[in-house]
């Protein structure tokens, strides 16, 4: 199966269990993928966390119930995974703004999330330039920050440690440094499930040869066959839609599968473009 069809197995299993207590473990399993690759993914092709996809299905499902039932908020509570009316009411109120008990006395208009169906993109009319490349294991030396994935608290905090990076001075820093076979800096992210469970490791860091220098770490790429893209236009918007575009268009249109080692995003300078560098075999 390529992505798409993986994913779209994991959004039934997900359906199938919607009033389970799920695990993301049992979820991406579904998808043959880790956990970590798993919820990016699904977050990049579908602007949403897999908690936040659940949340909403739940809550959809909850107030139709609601409204359609005479079943009490209490019971309704429980079956939709919370602890207490006071937390569903809290939820159900962010979602549809309206309390429960507004809903059902008056039938007021909820929002409704349906199940998702994730579909191959098949207009294939916008060019995506990239190229192959060999590369031999290299190192990096940066600095690097562990971020819990749920609920996108790794995208949170990236943002912020390159907003750190800048105004420390880090980032002119590495680019002092870069003597390696990749010019620029590194964005890096690197799974850590296993050894604390739902969690990641980001660096911004630099291709280095050398003794790792005071303050910094140091962090191995094995060798592997890269496909590299350029991104055009402007950021972040650009880097964004390039990532989507090579999950739903190009690894379902060529024969290559994910290497399984870390991506990287690459960022040379103001005036070259950013690359992806996606591992592949």
């Amino acid at each position: 199966m390529n992505w798409i069809e993986s994913l779209q197995v994991a959004i039934a299993y997900m359906e199938e269990h919607l009033l389970e207590n799920m695990t993301m473990e049992q979820i991406a399993a579904q998808a043959h993928i880790s956990p970590f690759h798993f919820q990016r993914t699904f977050a990049l092709l579908t602007d949403v966390t897999v908690a936040e996809y659940i949340r909403r299905r739940r809550l959809t499902l909850a107030a139709n119930e609601l409204i359609q039932s005479d079943h009490k908020i209490i019971d309704l509570a429980l079956k939709y995974g919370y602890d207490t009316p006071e937390s569903f009411s809290k939820a159900f109120r962010r979602q549809h703004g309206i309390a429960p008990s507004e809903a059902r006395k008056n039938s007021t208009s909820v929002k409704s999330y349906n199940r998702l169906v994730i579909q191959l993109s098949l207009k294939g009319a916008e060019p995506m330039n990239h190229r192959i490349v060999e590369q031999a294991a290299f190192t990096l030396v940066g600095i690097k920050q562990a971020f819990s994935y749920i609920d996108g608290e790794n995208l949170r905090g990236i943002a912020k440690m390159w907003q750190d990076a800048y105004t420390s001075g880090t980032e002119d820093r590495l680019f002092e440094l870069n003597n390696g076979v990749i010019q620029g800096l590194l964005g890096v992210c690197v799974d850590q499930n296993e050894i604390q469970e739902k969690q990641m490791e980001y660096w911004i860091a630099t291709a280095y040869d050398g003794e790792v220098p005071e303050g910094l770490s140091s962090f191995t790429i094995p060798a592997s066959k890269w496909s590299v893209f350029e991104v055009e236009g402007p950021m972040p918007e650009s880097m964004q839609r390039l990532w989507k575009q090579i999950i739903s268009e190009w690894f379902p249109s060529n024969p290559y599968e994910h290497a399984g080692i870390p991506e990287l995003e690459v960022y040379s300078g103001p005036h070259k473009p950013p690359q992806i560098w996606i591992p592949i075999k």
